[in-house]
């Protein structure tokens, strides 16, 4: 099984495209090489393949880096399931991943942010609390986007140590992360893959 996401950038052409590109291209880099693991189209449109236990948090990294310009998002569909056609592109293989990520991402409508399985129940479940969680995350502002987008980058790293990345104080991260709802953020993607593993 793989995940594929497929994504388009929301107000893009309110913003230079060499002010977001360089922040997609970052982000998505960090799951592999272009273009046969990720690919942008369409000037603003993107597709990445990442392993389902990757996958929720690829599009939450994803937010987060592009939400650090102001009123710019993102709007993302995952599909899980196989890659029965691989291409030198990502946008040229196929598959029941590739298909069900298309149509989650064309039912998108208000929402910026859903996933489509093969498991109904898993589904109804998971989406439910993406409506909730993008409630917060869609109004990220740009500073807490970056100190979200850092904490992502360092999990390891306690406050103290993401204060020193940025140059801020504790404190600043620490409401930041609590304004973000960083921790409940962090526990929506544990239940996710513990629910992923029992499909």
């Amino acid at each position: 099984m793989t995940a594929i996401l497929t994504g388009d950038i929301i107000n893009s052409k309110d913003h230079k495209a060499s002010k977001w590109l360089p922040l997609l291209k970052q982000a998505l880099s960090k799951y592999g090489p272009e273009p046969l693991t990720w690919e942008i189209y369409r000037g603003d449109s993107f597709q990445l393949e990442t392993t389902p236990e990757e996958a929720l948090e690829a599009a939450l990294y994803i937010k987060a880096h592009l939400k650090q310009i102001r009123h710019l998002d993102v709007r993302v569909g995952i599909g899980l399931g196989e890659k029965d056609y691989v291409a030198e592109k990502i946008t040229e293989s196929n598959g029941t991943a590739f298909v069900r990520s298309g149509e989650c991402f064309d039912g998108l409508k208000k929402q910026t942010l859903a996933l489509h399985s093969n498991n109904e129940a898993f589904d109804t479940t998971m989406n439910l609390i993406l409506q909730l969680a993008t409630l917060t995350m869609d109004n990220w502002l740009p500073a807490t986007a970056k100190i979200v987008c850092t904490a992502m980058e360092n999990p390891e790293a306690n406050q103290k140590e993401i204060a020193t990345l940025l140059d801020k104080s504790q404190s600043t991260i620490s409401e930041a992360l609590i304004r973000a709802g960083f921790d409940e953020v962090q526990k929506m993607i544990h239940f996710y893959r513990t629910q992923l593993a029992q499909l």
